[in-house]
């Protein structure tokens, strides 16, 4: 089975999560986290700083890794770590994604996250703070 090689970015602020929802592909519709592809020559973490750039339109400091996450969908294996980070700039813009919510611990499972993002939100209930 191909491995995929992702990052994600949990991007916190206030005591919140930043959920964002697919806007294309297979997933449409599912909640994530931000993030997307390791290039060739990249560490993850210039994966992420890029990735969330492309993605949203925005800067992000990362922090702290969190989880690296591997789960098994139907055509592919996929190996995800996890970053904890922040905004740089609170701005940011939806490209990729059709919504975006801030949850805060409370409500972290009141959207449908897609199978592998739920092994990061149980790393993040796990830790117990944002």
């Amino acid at each position: 089975m191909k491995t995929i090689d992702v990052v994600a970015a949990i991007i916190v602020k206030d005591s919140e999560i930043l959920a964002t929802q697919r806007g294309y592909g297979e997933f449409e519709g599912g909640w994530e986290f931000p993030g997307g592809k390791v290039e060739e020559g990249e560490t993850p973490e210039q994966a992420i700083v890029r990735e969330i750039h492309e993605e949203l339109n925005a800067k992000i400091a990362v922090k702290d890794f969190l989880v690296q996450v591997e789960h098994d969908y139907p055509t592919f294996h996929l190996s995800m770590k996890c970053f904890i980070c922040t905004l740089t700039d609170p701005t940011f813009q939806l490209l990729e994604h059709h919504a975006a919510k801030w949850l805060d611990l409370q409500h972290i499972d009141s959207v449908d996250w897609l199978p592998a993002d739920i092994k990061v939100v149980n790393a993040i209930k796990e830790r117990g703070k944002l």
